[in-house]
């Protein structure tokens, strides 16, 4: 779904709490929210995701009462809330007084919206004084960003609207599998299609390529070299967009010093794709009169998944594609916030606006609009990986803040994740379902759904959307705004400081972006509500907006985009004799994230009911398993049982496991949290595993 639908809150089915509210009202919902409608991203088109979405709204499992535990071994008992957000300002005084400030942590996520995001980000730095701040997004488009920061000196995922793909002659989709993770996205791509311009790269035939007409099956792991390889493709058979290079570029010379060394025929020894296939997807590029290069999930989720990303940029730059009309280099986000949750303070480095935090002018712009010294705000923290594993360690946070996230299911080495959950002193978790985190917690506090309540979202082109509240909450669930303020006030801020409007908060959060690289200073309500089309950035209450960037200048001071010198490393992790098989996960059509929501669904869950495992029916039957079969996928970290799905069209070394599903079916047991070292990406998308029949499970070696 890429407009309209939930919140990217991603809850667990268990809970026990039902919302007041009636048939009636849910149809209003759906009548109100899932109509389609002419807009330009989705046309009116939903997902099956999409148009059950207002089930959520009256589901069994919803909470409407605080939870509360002051002990581990106890039960969660239901709590006023006077008496949960006195029980958690009180803990969180004393964790503080005694290990200090950065002994209370905040995970968000990327569903929250912009406002969440900003005053999530605003209390953790001012009422907590803590650095220790991350959210989910670092899961998801983090290698995208760094990259794209570093050849553009901007990140916005599409620096085009999404329409300007309609009359593409050649599209490359680069570990993208839209056709079940966005159907409606599938629309903009039908020109490239039935002009036989349709590149996909995936180890998998999925779905998306299918439709292609041209299929690149590099092993997991190798996507880097394969970018390399199609660059030296696009140099030595005279592609090379010289004048483009000249005027508008910087650093080709480096970056070709390492393509060089990748001739198509080293290329397929390491990829598996054919130096013909290889030289047929750069021709097509080429040879289009409009053309674009698109990265997903499927090339980012690697410890080198910066470069990786840096590398499909390189190809895009030397055919001359980004910052012209008709042709780009863009990737695709993959939460419901995911451009605006990571602009506007949630992440470990970042403040609003997408400024650094050790920006000296970004502190003192921010602090100003906050009223409080710029030499108060904390420095930046740990990343999301880096932050899950101090939880209870002796240098690490003694309680955690969680909203909009569940990391029991979302997070690599889940396994070792729950293990320092239960070593926190105090856990706190916002969702207005018991999701696998929450029902660890000690306090649950009960939230808003998409429905219930005004903001706005900036979708993956960087427009701003204003979503608006269609139905009247539940009694007993508040806004992640009006927890927040309670906190806050708890912990000595002044009320003022931390307001529950949501219009509110934007028109703080328009001063305390305004000059930085995502500007919403001219963003308003009322603009909004007026139906404008405001791609950021807007840095005057009567601008246009800027729907496509980059055409006269890139973001760096002498207006030139970089190219970034990189070479291929492989995964992390190798196969050997105890592992043999590479895993590689991703999601499914019915389900979303870490599932929880869609979960609640029973249209949803009938379609897709539990973990599956993708095999190539060669690689089963030497396991002896058969379609069908119960397994267990096993990894250095953890096993996980999935039900065998023989496919013949997977490659041979390769299982594939979708990551919606909890307990004992989570694929990020297996998932190897190996961090990129510039982004702090976890390497999702490749680990070695075994598989074996359930009746015989293993014990994995180097497990912990």
């Amino acid at each position: 779904m890429v407009v309209t639908g939930p919140d990217a809150r991603d809850p667990d089915a268990r809970g026990s709490d039902r919302a007041d509210l009636g048939s009636e009202q849910v149809s209003a919902v759906r009548e109100a929210s899932v109509r389609p409608r002419e807009f330009p991203t989705n046309r009116g088109g939903l997902c099956q995701k999409g148009w059950t979405s207002a089930t959520l709204l009256n589901t069994p499992a919803r909470l409407t009462t605080p939870l509360v535990r002051r002990h581990r071994d106890e039960p969660l008992r239901p709590a006023s809330w006077a008496q949960a957000l006195d029980l958690v300002a009180e803990r969180l005084r004393g964790i503080q007084a005694a290990h200090g400030a950065d002994a209370v942590a905040v995970f968000g996520g990327g569903g929250l919206t912009n406002e969440k995001a900003y005053l999530l980000g605003k209390f953790a730095r001012v009422a907590l004084g803590t650095a220790q701040i991350d959210y989910n997004g670092r899961f998801c488009m983090s290698s995208a960003a760094a990259a794209g920061t570093r050849a553009f000196g901007l990140d916005r995922g599409l620096p085009f609207p999404v329409t300007d793909l309609d009359t593409a002659d050649a599209v490359l989709l680069a570990g993208a599998n839209v056709a079940e993770t966005m159907p409606p996205f599938t629309q903009h791509l039908r020109h490239a299609a039935d002009a036989g311009g349709l590149i996909v790269v995936d180890p998998r035939r999925t779905p998306t390529a299918e439709l292609a007409a041209l299929h690149l099956r590099p092993a997991p792991g190798t996507d880097l070299a394969l970018a390399l390889g199609l660059l030296h493709v696009a140099v030595a058979e005279g592609y090379l967009a010289e004048d483009y290079l000249a005027e508008r570029t910087t650093g080709f010379t480096s970056a070709w010093q390492v393509a060089a060394n990748w001739w198509p025929e080293r290329t397929e020894r390491v990829t598996g794709v054919a130096a013909a296939d290889q030289r047929r997807a750069v021709r097509l590029l080429a040879e289009a009169g409009s053309a674009y290069l698109l990265t997903g999930r499927g090339t980012e989720q690697h410890a080198s998944g910066a470069d990786t990303v840096s590398g499909w940029i390189n190809l895009a730059l030397a055919l001359g594609l980004p910052g012209r009309v008709g042709s780009g280099f863009g990737c695709l986000t993959g939460q419901g916030n995911g451009q605006g949750g990571r602009e506007h303070g949630q992440k470990a480095d970042q403040l609003p606006g997408y400024r650094r935090i050790d920006d000296p002018a970004a502190r003192a712009h921010v602090s100003s609009v906050w009223g409080v010294p710029a030499e108060s705000l904390p420095g930046p923290g740990r990343s999301a990986v880096e932050l899950l594993d101090a939880l209870g360690q002796p240098n690490g946070p003694r309680a955690l803040l969680v909203f909009g996230s569940n990391v029991l299911v979302s997070a690599p080495h889940a396994g070792r994740v729950a293990d320092r959950l239960a070593a926190l002193d105090l856990l706190v978790v916002a969702d207005f379902v018991l999701s696998d985190t929450a029902a660890t917690a000690d306090v649950v506090l009960p939230v808003t759904q998409w429905a219930e309540e005004d903001g706005t979202l900036t979708n993956l082109e960087g427009r701003v959307l204003l979503r608006q509240r269609a139905i009247t909450p539940p009694e007993g669930a508040r806004s992640d705004l009006d927890v927040l303020h309670g906190l806050a006030t708890r912990l000595g801020q002044p009320a003022e400081r931390f307001p529950t409007d949501p219009e509110t908060v934007f028109t703080e959060l328009r001063r305390a972006s305004a000059g930085g690289p995502a500007d919403y200073s001219g963003v308003t309500y009322q603009r909004l509500r007026a139906g404008e089309a405001l791609h950021w950035p807007v840095p005057e209450a009567d601008h246009p907006g800027t729907p496509r960037m980059f055409l006269d200048r890139f973001a760096h001071a002498d207006g030139r985009a970089r190219f970034v010198a990189v070479d291929h490393r492989g995964p992390a992790e190798r196969p050997d004799a105890d592992y043999p098989l590479l895993a590689t996960t991703g999601r499914v059509l019915q389900h979303y994230q870490s599932g929880a929501q869609t979960r609640l669904v029973p249209e949803l869950v009938e379609a897709a009911p539990e973990a599956h495992v993708e095999v190539h029916p060669d690689t089963a039957a030497r396991a002896g398993l058969v379609d069908g079969d119960l397994a267990v996928v096993a990894s250095r970290r953890g096993q996980t049982e999935a039900r065998v799905r023989c496919v013949a069209s997977i490659r041979p070394d390769v299982v594939f496991l979708p990551f919606h599903f909890p307990a004992a079916q989570r694929a990020n047991l297996l998932t190897n949290p190996a961090l990129d070292p510039t982004s702090r990406m976890p390497e999702f998308k490749v680990c070695a595993v075994r598989l074996t029949p359930a009746s015989a499970p293993t014990v994995p070696k180097g497990s912990g």
